[in-house]
C-alpha cells in the first residue's frame, strides 16, 4: 500500500468513526415524524412539554454515543489486527477522541449541550407562564437563539442559549451537516460564555 492510499484509508476511518457514534443526533432526530410539534428551524420554539421532552431526547442521544461508539472501536481494533491498519487506526483515533470528549464533563469540562437541569428550567418557566401569568397577563414564552423571552411583552426570562434541537436545518445539507459536526450540538454562544474575560484572567 502506497502512502497516498494509506492516508486516504486513514481519513476514511476518521470520517466513519466521527459519524457513526453521532448518527442518532445527526440523522435520527431530523426525520419528519420526529418534528411535527415544532416550527421549522431556526424559528423560536414555544415552551411546552414537547420541548421539555425533546431536550431529554437529545440528552439521551448525546450519551447514547458512548454505546454506539463500541461498533467503530471494535471495527478499528479488528482492522488493525487483521485488515487495513491505516483504516483501523483512523477509526480508533476518532472513536477514542469521542469517548474522551464525552467523559471530560466528569472532570470539570463543559456541560453537555442538553442537560436535565435545562429541561427542568424550561418546564418551570412554562409552568409559571401558564399558572401565574409570569411576566405579563398574556405570557407566551419562546426559546430563541439567545435565550427564553416572551413574544408579547418582549421580556427576557432566561439567558440560556438554545442548542441544536434536532430540527432539519435551513442550510443546504453539506453546510448544515458540517456545522453540526463542528459544534456537536452546542450553541455557538455557549463557546463564548466559556471564554474567560480579561478581568477573570
Amino acid at each position: 500500500m502506497n502512502l497516498l492510499a494509506a492516508i486516504g484509508f486513514f481519513f476514511l476511518g476518521v470520517l466513519l468513526g466521527t459519524f457513526l457514534p453521532r448518527f442518532p443526533f445527526l440523522m435520527l432526530s431530523r426525520t419528519r415524524g420526529f418534528n411535527t410539534k415544532f416550527p421549522p428551524h431556526p424559528e423560536p420554539i414555544p415552551l411546552s412539554p414537547h420541548l421539555t421532552q425533546r431536550v431529554l431526547h437529545m440528552r439521551m442521544f448525546y450519551w447514547m454515543s458512548l454505546v454506539v461508539v463500541i461498533l467503530p472501536l471494535g471495527l478499528g481494533l479488528a482492522s488493525v489486527r487483521w485488515g487495513n491498519a491505516a483504516f483501523g487506526f483512523g477509526l480508533l483515533t476518532s472513536s477514542s477522541w469521542l469517548v474522551f470528549n464525552r467523559l471530560q464533563y466528569f472532570v470539570g469540562g463543559m456541560a453537555p449541550p442538553w442537560t436535565r437541569d435545562m429541561a427542568i428550567q424550561l418546564q418551570i418557566l412554562a409552568n409559571e407562564a401558564e399558572v401565574s401569568g409570569g411576566c405579563c397577563n398574556w405570557a407566551s414564552p419562546y426559546w430563541g437563539v439567545t435565550g427564553v423571552y416572551c413574544v408579547n411583552c418582549k421580556a427576557k426570562l432566561s439567558n440560556m442559549p438554545r442548542p441544536d434541537l434536532g430540527r432539519k436545518r435551513r442550510e443546504r445539507r453539506p453546510l448544515g451537516f458540517l456545522y453540526l459536526l463542528f459544534t456537536d450540538g452546542y450553541s455557538i454562544l455557549s463557546f463564548f460564555d466559556n471564554i474567560p474575560s480579561s478581568e477573570e484572567e
